[in-house]
């Protein structure tokens, strides 16, 4: 690429010399526990799984839950094109230990390497990736510069760039156009995400709802289901889940109006960050709630009125045993979570006023009456205990089946646009 920025310059310089740096602060993230020590070498470039024969598609997005949307996109792609094989990469460690168990078959994980050179090239040389897709809001621009130097298509899709966003990347605005102009192919989610990804360079952004829709139900263990089906009969069961501290103190406390109501309400708490849970433990002591903690087994009984589900993976299976879910993220300035992944399993959604993240999808699920917000402040907590107790029990309806197809339909054609880049590039 000729006339490229002075940052573009200067970071491709500072990546080269700061690699020393790069496995100085990966050794160190593995002596903290925030990285796996039996996968860090992933981050250096060093496949840790045998590449499969054939044309292989490289597709990356930064932890769980962007990579579970992406599930729908490599499912069309694997019809699109018969016998694909699909890399799959993240950089959250937190991805890595539920991913492998939601992936397709066909499909495998690896880390992203760190944005260096070396740990770059020797990526490259070993995936040879047909294709690289990048979704969402994390780019790396040596990753997609070198990519794009070996001649590899690359695309660019479920792009989300809100105000906040886009404001910390105009400071960078040379290094983004350089690295946007890269893409054969870009595909934002809304209006709003077009218009900042225009602005910051990008050519010809297409506009196309979130693959989050369209994604299958999350995955479940059956015997596991029928066990707690079995021992959670009789009660009332409602999720909190992807929650954070801002939305734990409202959780809890709508759940001490349920409980006093009718101790048949068990709330079901999943944190975001299940590393939290003992945090969460002294908040429901404090409350007076008993509870039981998914990770130290133990029976859930008449008196239990929270379950602390402070384990990965296991979301698909709350969701199927709730009434209602309220969805995370959304009251304490996160921008919201996912409200898609309950919705497909027929639960009607609660969420709080920051759904910045999801600003699309919440008005689209509002309007057909599928999510309720309730407000921030002192009213919140009875707020959220009148929504659960009325929304309990409502299920899934045709409006939210057909929003499913069509975004469905939607990921089809963006597969076929996706397998077209390949064709194009031999």
């Amino acid at each position: 690429m000729t006339g490229r920025s002075p940052l573009t310059v200067i970071y491709g310089a500072a990546r080269r010399v700061l690699q020393p740096v790069m496995r100085a602060v990966l050794k160190q993230r593995i002596r903290q526990g925030k990285d796996d020590p039996t996968r860090a070498g992933e981050k250096l470039g060093q496949p840790t799984v045998p590449r499969p024969d054939g044309p292989l598609v490289w597709v990356h997005a930064v932890g769980l839950g962007e990579v579970l949307a992406l599930r729908p996109l490599i499912d069309a792609l694997q019809v699109a094109r018969p016998g694909l094989m699909v890399l799959v990469t993240s950089t959250a460690r937190s991805s890595a230990q539920v991913i492998g168990r939601n992936l397709p078959p066909g499909a495998l994980h690896q880390m992203l390497p760190l944005d260096g050179p070396d740990f770059m090239r020797r990526f490259l040389d070993y995936w040879q990736p047909a294709l690289s897709v990048w979704s969402e809001q994390d780019l790396w621009p040596g990753a997609i510069s070198d990519t794009a130097a070996r001649g590899i298509p690359l695309a660019y899709v479920n792009a989300r760039m809100n105000a906040v966003s886009f404001a910390s990347r105009a400071r960078l605005a040379g290094l983004y156009r350089d690295m946007l102009r890269r893409f054969d192919l870009v595909c934002a989610q809304d209006a709003e995400s077009a218009a900042h990804l225009r602005l910051l360079g990008a050519d010809a952004v297409a506009e196309m709802r979130s693959l989050k829709p369209a994604a299958p139900p999350l995955r479940v263990d059956e015997s596991e289901l029928e066990t707690l089906r079995h021992e959670l009969a009789g009660r009332r069961v409602w999720v909190a889940a992807s929650t954070h501290a801002a939305d734990e103190v409202v959780v809890i406390a709508a759940q001490q109006r349920l409980w006093a109501a009718d101790p048949a309400w068990l709330l079901i708490l999943t944190p975001r960050l299940p590393a939290r849970a003992d945090e969460i433990a002294a908040a429901l002591d404090a409350a007076g709630l008993g509870f039981v903690q998914r990770s130290r087994g133990g029976a859930i009984g008449p008196d239990t009125g929270v379950l602390l589900a402070d384990s990965f993976g296991e979301l698909g299976l709350w969701y199927r045993l709730a009434e209602s879910a309220f969805v995370g993220g959304s009251l304490g300035g996160a921008g919201g979570h996912n409200p898609w992944e309950a919705i497909c399993l027929g639960v009607p959604v609660i969420c709080g006023p920051d759904t910045a993240n999801f600003r699309a999808d919440y008005a689209e699920l509002a309007a057909l009456g599928l999510a309720r917000q309730i407000p921030p402040g002192d009213a919140a907590a009875q707020r959220l205990a009148d929504e659960v107790a009325r929304s309990a029990g409502q299920g899934g309806s045709d409006d939210a089946r057909a929003l499913v197809q069509s975004a469905r339909l939607e990921v089809d054609g963006l597969a076929q646009k996706l397998v077209q880049l390949m064709d194009v590039s031999r």
